[in-house]
C-alpha cells in the first residue's frame, strides 16, 4: 500500500511538472518524451497541443498502460488512425478528453468497444463527429450490444447536424436511451431530444441500419413510464419544465431560464433530489425576486446551492424570505436590478441609515454557507429606503450567523456597508473568522471599517476594492502599510 501511494504521488508530480512547463512554454518534445513514465495514472496534454504527434501517442500506448485519465483537448495534429490505436491500447481509462481533435466515427467506435470503464468523455467541437457517429459510441455493431455502461458525463457541445437538425435530435435521443448510467449530456439540442422521448412520437424518425430503433431502446428501458437517470440539466426553458421533470426525475443540478412572459406554474418543478438550482432571467424586464418564493418554499430545505440572476428586487422582504427557506445552503449567488421607488423616507417615517433593526430578519443560522455573492446592477444609484434598510439588516444577520463563510462578494450595493459590518463585528460568535476572499467592488464602505476587517483573526488572502467611491489613494496606501506592518499575506486590488 505504501509503495502504491508513493507511485501515485510520483505520477502526480510528473503531471504537475508537465503542466508547469507547458503553461510557461518551456516544454520541449524531448522533455515530453522523458516525462511519459509508466506510473502516470493521469495525463493532460492540453497545455502543449502543438507537441502532441503520432509518435507521442504511440509512446503513450507503450509506456502509460496505467492511465485512467487522458486529456488531449486541442491536440488536432494527431491523425484519426493514431487516436484509434491509442484508445484501443488504454482499456483502463475512466476519463477521456477529445475536444477539438480529429476524433470521428472510427474513434468513437474504438471508445465504445474498448473503454468499458469510461465515466467521462469530452467530444466538444470535434468537426469530424457527425450525429450518427454518436450511435457508435453507445452501440457496438459487431457485437450487437450496448457500449459504455459506466459513462456518466458526455460533453458534445459544438457537434452540429450536417443538414437536418432532426438527425442530431434522433442521435441524442438514442444516446440518452442507450447509455444506462448517463447523468449529464451537454449539447444545445438535448431539449428537443427529451421532448421526443417524452412524447415517444418515434414513427417519423428514420432509424440507422445496423442499430436498434428508438422504439426498441425505449421498450428495453420502460417501466410504468419512460424516465432517464440524468442528474444534471442545463438551458431548461420555462415552458419545458414539466417535460424535464417528467423524463428526468432524478435531477440534482438544474439551470433554468425565464423569459419576460407570464410565469408558468412552479408546481411542476417536482425534483425531489434537487440540490443545486440556477435561474436566469433572459428577458429585458426581468422577473420579480418574489416569484422565486414558491420554489424556495417547496425545495429550499434541500438546496445546497442557489444562483438567481436578472431578477428585480421588487419586494423589500423577498430577499430575506428566500434565505429563510434555505437553511442548508453552502453557496448563494445573486445579481439583481433595483426597483423604482422613493429613495428617501417620507416625512414622519424612520430613516433608512443606519437601520436600527434587531438581527432577527433571518430565522435560522447558516452553518454550512461557504460562498456568498450579492450584486446590484451597476446602473443602480440608490435603493428605495425600505429596501436598503431591510437588505442591510438581512446581510448583517446572515454574516453574523455564517461561521464557515470563506468567500464574500457584495458588489455595487448603493448604501453604506459600514453599519452592516459594525453589527457583524459586534455580534458574538465566529463571524467572518473563516473568510479568505472579500470583494466589495463598487460598494460604499469606509477606510475605518476596512481596518476593522483587517484586524480580524482570519485567513483573508484577497480584498477587492475596485471602484469603491469612498476609498481614495491615501486610504489604499494606508491599508498597504497595515498589511506590511502586521505581516499579512493579503492582496488588495483597488482601481
Amino acid at each position: 500500500g505504501l509503495r502504491r501511494g508513493g507511485v501515485a504521488a510520483a505520477g502526480c508530480l510528473v503531471q504537475d511538472l508537465l503542466q508547469l512547463l507547458g503553461e510557461s512554454r518551456r516544454l520541449t518534445r524531448a522533455a515530453l518524451h522523458l516525462l511519459l513514465v509508466p506510473h502516470l495514472t493521469a495525463l493532460s496534454l492540453r497545455c502543449c497541443p502543438g507537441l502532441v504527434s503520432n509518435a507521442i501517442t504511440q509512446l503513450i500506448t507503450v509506456r502509460c498502460q496505467n492511465l485512467s485519465s487522458l486529456d488531449l483537448n486541442g491536440c488536432s495534429r494527431v491523425p484519426t488512425a493514431a487516436l484509434v490505436d491509442l484508445l484501443e491500447g488504454l482499456p483502463r481509462l475512466t476519463k477521456l478528453g477529445l475536444a477539438e481533435t480529429q476524433a470521428n466515427t472510427q474513434v468513437l467506435a474504438a471508445v465504445g468497444s474498448g473503454c468499458r470503464r469510461l465515466r467521462e468523455l469530452d467530444l466538444s467541437h470535434c468537426r469530424k463527429v457527425a450525429p450518427d457517429s454518436l450511435l457508435h459510441l453507445a452501440y457496438d455493431q459487431t457485437e450487437s450490444a450496448l457500449c459504455c455502461p459506466a459513462l456518466r458525463v458526455l460533453l458534445a457541445e459544438g457537434i452540429e447536424p450536417k443538414a437536418h437538425s432532426q438527425d442530431l435530435v434522433r442521435a441524442l435521443a438514442f444516446v440518452l436511451l442507450a447509455l444506462p448510467s448517463l447523468e449529464f449530456l451537454a449539447n444545445s439540442h438535448v431539449r428537443e431530444a427529451l421532448c421526443l422521448l417524452h412524447t415517444q412520437q418515434f414513427s417519423g424518425t428514420q432509424g440507422s441500419p445496423g442499430f436498434p430503433s428508438l422504439e426498441e431502446l425505449a421498450r428495453r428501458r420502460q417501466g410504468a413510464r419512460l424516465t432517464l437517470p440524468l442528474r444534471r440539466v442545463e438551458e431548461v426553458e420555462e415552458p419545458f419544465l414539466a417535460t424535464f421533470c417528467a423524463v428526468c426525475p432524478e435531477v440534482a443540478e438544474a439551470a433554468v431560464s425565464l423569459s419576460d412572459g407570464p410565469g408558468a406554474s412552479w408546481g411542476s418543478l417536482a425534483w425531489s433530489r434537487l440540490t443545486q438550482l440556477t435561474v436566469h432571467c433572459t428577458g429585458h424586464q426581468g422577473r420579480g425576486l418574489a416569484e422565486m418564493l414558491p420554489v424556495a418554499q417547496g425545495l429550499g430545505a434541500q438546496l445546497r446551492s442557489l444562483s438567481l440572476h436578472g431578477f428585480c428586487y421588487d419586494d423589500a422582504f423577498s430577499f430575506c424570505a428566500l434565505l429563510n427557506c434555505c437553511p442548508k445552503l453552502t453557496a448563494f449567488s445573486s445579481h439583481l436590478s433595483a426597483p423604482a421607488g422613493p429613495v428617501r423616507p417620507a416625512d414622519g417615517e424612520p430613516a433608512a441609515e443606519p437601520p436600527d433593526w434587531e438581527l432577527d430578519l433571518l430565522r435560522h443560522p447558516f452553518p454550512k454557507l461557504r460562498h456568498f455573492s450579492l450584486g446590484l446592477a451597476s446602473s443602480c444609484e440608490a435603493l428605495p429606503w425600505q429596501h436598503a434598510a431591510v437588505l442591510g439588516a438581512s446581510l448583517a444577520s446572515l454574516l453574523s450567523h455564517s461561521p464557515r463563510l470563506e468567500t464574500l462578494a457584495l458588489l455595487s450595493l448603493p448604501f453604506s456597508l459600514d453599519g452592516v459590518f459594525q453589527k457583524v463585528l459586534a455580534a458574538p460568535g465566529a463571524a467572518l473568522r473563516s473568510l479568505r476572499e472579500l470583494s466589495l467592488a463598487e460598494s460604499q464602505v469606509s477606510s475605518p471599517t476596512l481596518h476593522c476587517l483587517l484586524a480580524l483573526d482570519n485567513e483573508l488572502r484577497s480584498l477587492d476594492l475596485a471602484g469603491c467611491p469612498a476609498i481614495h489613494r491615501r486610504d489604499y496606501d494606508q491599508l498597504l502599510r497595515t498589511v506590511s506592518k502586521d505581516r499579512l499575506e493579503l492582496d488588495i486590488a483597488w482601481q
